[in-house]
């Protein structure tokens, strides 16, 4: 029996890459570049708030978070997107992507710019109003993860489908970078205009009052990216997939492909009923049809974005003590507020430029020639090698002249998580499952990825802490220490190659014949 495709998703399968996949690579992109430096940018501000709202007068260091108050002010965002994953993903297969993906955006913009404002100037008050706004602006940016992989996949054709969505996603870098720079640039002039003294010559004096503009500023510009693209976002048509397939309207699907492809496209509303009518396009998610087609390959997907981000976001977020450590950032009391953005800022852009932006693009060049599987399973491997080689020696690298090899390997890891599950784990899910159910399969995916960042960032913020209390950091217990911590990451990342084996290729295959949901006639 011939497997054959309906006329509209066949002419996308096939399409010569053409400016319209570009503008969907750039529309779907800048949502992502705004999710990184929204997620990313609070990192670069987290010591700064430390030292404003948290000062104790007569310390011999300057003020810190408390480990609770850090905890919510950096994890807030992560659990919003959880949340936002899961319930956008749902209803990007329910409404449709395009009516959901605007929602979204507006709900980054307005909560970019509103966690920038607070309600009073208790430093209560201050961090209450942050991480209300932060978890609505990750709930916002939670959304864009199903529905931009979903869109991207949908609109390509399948000889570069994944070198499109990875290009997506790859928008991160930028945004991370973008974050970087713009941190650098604000810190500097505002320590040329006000020239404070160091903490250890003035604690009260190095911290200007100005300073509380600094991270206001890092955080509402946000807001700028997304609102850009909102226009463009609206005025895309839905996605032929959708509007044929689950929506079962033949007609708009193929007007709506005849402009964007600029071919005479013809309806087929008898194959689209066809299509529905067939008992294997129409099972539900709690079906055991879902489970013996597609349930090993959510387990595959989940599991590894899980194992990723526990990895991932461990080392983004104690990136700033590792710099400290080896001596990228001096100690605290030597530079006064001002001076400590612009060198994390500095550090971060630093990483970002040399590992974490190549990293992306070398997916993008090579997805669709090595495949999915083979770049996954690479960069765990490598990841795995270089934790380990990071861990055991642990005592070797914290020697001054060995700090340079440390960043190299540090560096390295992070170029195998980017050129490898980071980009990966992102391009399968919205390749591999039906239609009706890819968006909804994405923001499953995706929540346990933010479930592991979740388990990385809490998690090794205690864990990493020094096994002696009185050296530990103040008001956490005694931890595992760095190289234990490395050690166990080491782990979680060979765990993730094993992983890797429960994902199909997709690479080169139509999404009807990943999903099974062609019409036989």
């Amino acid at each position: 029996m011939a497997r054959e495709q309906l006329q509209v998703l066949d002419a996308l399968d096939v399409a010569k890459t053409q400016w319209y996949h570009f503008t969907a690579i750039i529309i779907a992109g800048m949502g992502f570049f705004t999710d990184a430096y929204d997620l990313f940018c609070i990192s670069l501000v987290s010591k700064l708030l430390g030292r404003i709202y948290y000062h104790v007068d007569g310390a011999a260091k300057p003020g810190t978070l408390p480990p609770n108050v850090s905890a919510a002010v950096n994890g807030v965002a992560f659990c919003g997107t959880l949340a936002g994953q899961l319930f956008f993903g749902w209803l990007g297969d329910k409404m449709g992507r395009k009516r959901v993906y605007g929602m979204t955006l507006m709900l980054m913009c307005i909560c970019s710019v509103a966690s920038g404002l607070s309600f009073g100037k208790e430093p209560k008050s201050v961090m209450a109003t942050l991480c209300f706004f932060r978890f609505w602006l990750g709930f916002g940016i939670g959304g864009d993860y199903p529905l931009s992989a979903t869109i991207m996949s949908e609109y390509a054709n399948k000889k570069t489908r994944g070198a499109f969505i990875a290009a997506v996603f790859a928008m991160q870098g930028f945004g991370i970078l973008a974050g970087g720079i713009f941190a650098i640039f604000i810190s500097a002039a505002f320590d040329a205009r006000f020239n404070a003294p160091t903490y250890e010559v003035d604690p009260i004096a190095s911290t200007i009052p100005q300073a509380d503009y600094v991270w206001r500023i890092i955080l509402m510009v946000g807001a700028l990216p997304a609102a850009l693209t909102y226009y463009w976002r609206m005025k895309m048509p839905e996605t032929a997939r959708y509007t044929a397939l689950v929506a079962k309207n033949a007609k708009q699907a193929a007007a709506d492909m005849s402009k964007v492809l600029q071919v005479d496209i013809e309806a087929e509303q008898q194959k689209v009923e066809q299509i529905a009518d067939v008992p294997a396009n129409s099972f539900g998610l709690f079906s055991k049809e879902f489970l013996s087609r597609h349930g090993l390959h959510l387990l595959g997907t989940t599991s590894t974005w899980f194992l990723l981000d526990i990895a991932f976001y461990s080392q983004n977020l104690f990136q700033k003590d590792i710099f400290s450590a080896i001596g990228w950032i001096p100690p605290a009391k030597t530079m006064n507020a001002i001076q400590e953005v612009y060198r994390i800022a500095r550090a971060q852009t630093l990483i970002a430029l040399c590992s974490t932006v190549p990293g992306y693009w070398f997916t993008v060049a090579l997805i669709d020639k090595m495949g999915r599987f083979s770049i996954q399973l690479l960069g765990f491997s490598m990841m795995t090698v270089f934790m380990f080689a990071l861990a055991i020696p642990y005592n070797h690298w914290t020697h001054k002249d060995n700090r340079i090899g440390f960043v190299v390997m540090y560096s390295l890891t992070f170029f195998f998580a980017n050129f490898g599950p980071n980009a990966t784990t992102f391009v399968v899910p919205a390749e591999i499952f039906p239609a009706r159910l890819r968006s909804t399969c994405h923001g499953i995916s995706a929540a346990s990825g933010k479930l592991g960042a979740m388990v990385g960032a809490f998690g090794f913020l205690y864990l990493a802490q020094n096994q002696d209390k009185a050296k530990a950091d103040a008001g956490y217990p005694a931890g595992i220490g760095v190289r234990n911590s490395l050690l166990l990451l080491g782990g979680v990342n060979l765990l993730g190659t094993i992983c890797t084996f429960l994902v199909p290729e997709s690479k080169g295959k139509s999404l009807e014949e990943m999903s099974g949901g062609s019409v036989s006639v």
